[in-house]
């Protein structure tokens, strides 16, 4: 089970960026890194070309480790870890992405 999905809102705990927040928009789940909307932010200079006719300085968004972000509970709006819950409907058992205080996380 992924603790990361793109859409989530999280906090960032650790480095330049530590205590804003945002909303993930790519998860690169195979290099274990995050993109989070508006952080993290860096500029890439780059030459004229067909895309791009003047060239110049380009801000984007760079990668965060899954490791330095952690989700955000609905209920508290604190930062939490993630744990495995199941819930039963329909007489079957489902797997669940639920905050250590116990309530449900909402995927997007």
């Amino acid at each position: 089970m992924q603790r990361l999905h793109v859409g989530d809102l999280v906090q960032v705990i650790t480095g330049r960026e530590r205590g804003k927040t945002g909303r993930i928009s790519r998860l690169l789940s195979n290099d274990g890194r995050v993109i989070v909307e508006g952080l993290n932010k860096v500029v890439r200079h780059t030459r004229p070309n067909q895309q791009n006719v003047e060239g110049g300085r380009i801000e984007k968004e760079a990668s965060i480790h899954m490791s330095n972000v952690m989700p955000l509970d609905a209920d508290s709006g604190k930062p939490t870890r993630v744990k495995a819950g199941y819930t039963e409907e329909d007489g079957k058992q489902s797997k669940r992405r639920v905050a250590v205080g116990g309530a449900e996380l909402k995927q997007g």
